[in-house]
């Protein structure tokens, strides 16, 4: 866990660069790699909870996603470099509570994502608590992730809005 600087600060992914491969004929990045990029940012921050692909090779536990909402904000064109920012919103026994952002180089945002994981048993496959030495780093984000302002699109459904 790196705990330098963290209190109220949101994780920080490495730079993700655009494949040529992830742009649609529109120009711009293809929503299902809008997926990617949060899948390869938000592993990072998993690892960094201690959910690598250590932990999963050797205890046969991992985090498997079970809901997400995202919200494309902005395009992200081939050039582009962008970041993912991950805040632990909330966990219990079994269940993580993310919202991330993908961030461009220059600082905007290109799209959100709130998600709820859950800690699964490879073995069953089957939802199981947390072990207890992973309890001390939830707690850790958490307590440091709380100090931070609650997102506005966390919480947020899908649906028209009449007046």
């Amino acid at each position: 866990m790196s705990t330098e600087n963290l209190q109220g600060q949101l994780y920080r992914s490495a730079p993700i660069a655009m494949e040529k491969e992830w742009i649609d004929y529109n120009g711009h990045l293809n929503m299902a790699y809008y997926n990617v990029v949060f899948d390869r940012g938000g592993d990072e921050f998993l690892a960094e909870l201690g959910f690598g692909p250590k932990y999963a090779a050797e205890r046969k536990l991992t985090i498997y996603t079970a809901e997400v909402h995202i919200c494309y904000v902005q395009e992200i064109h081939l050039d582009h470099i962008v970041t993912v920012t991950s805040q632990l919103i909330d966990f219990d026994a079994k269940r993580l509570h993310t919202y991330n952002e993908i961030v461009h180089q220059d600082g905007w945002v290109a799209a959100t994502a709130e998600v709820m994981s859950l800690h699964v048993d490879m073995n069953g496959p089957k939802v199981v608590p947390f072990p207890d030495d992973i309890l001390p780093t939830l707690e850790f984000y958490k307590n440091a992730h709380s100090k931070l302002p609650l997102p506005a699109r966390v919480g947020r459904s899908i649906g028209i809005k009449r007046k």
